[in-house]
């Protein structure tokens, strides 16, 4: 899609479930926020997890993840959670990730996408059309 940034944003509110008991994010909960952002940014992009199986055979699953926690977030904080692919390689997909606070980085993250087919857990390639669509500027000159 010409004009579309590759950045996507998710805006998430930080519940009591999502804390520990001093009312600080617990560190597990980051990466739900992080697989909720890469859910929202396929289903922008024009797929969705249920598709890609069903119809596709096709799933989408973390490979590797690096995470570098620089702030914490609290109960009731507003955060912007961030998709940026940044890098695809036949049956991979490497993306950046960020949470923020208003202002403040709270989080980075490298994350490394594998697209297996369904019936055995195998890497396949990731399909051109869905390929296009995850990262639209691939390609353009910089």
């Amino acid at each position: 899609m010409p004009g579309r940034s590759p950045t996507f944003s998710l805006t998430l509110r930080v519940y009591w479930e999502d804390t520990d008991a001093g009312g600080v994010v617990y560190h597990a909960s980051y990466v739900r926020f992080l697989e909720r952002a890469r859910t929202e940014w396929l289903r922008a992009a024009g797929h969705d997890q249920t598709t890609l199986r069903g119809e596709g055979g096709l799933l989408l699953v973390v490979r590797a993840m690096r995470l570098d926690f620089l702030a914490p977030a609290r109960l009731d904080d507003l955060l912007a959670v961030t998709v940026d692919p940044v890098e695809a390689k036949g049956a991979s997909l490497r993306c950046r990730q960020s949470i923020r606070h208003g202002d403040r980085l709270l989080l980075t993250a490298d994350v490394e996408v594998a697209c297996l087919r369904a019936v055995d857990f195998k890497p396949t390639r990731i399909p051109p059309g869905l390929l296009a669509d995850l990262m639209p500027h691939a390609g353009d000159p910089c």
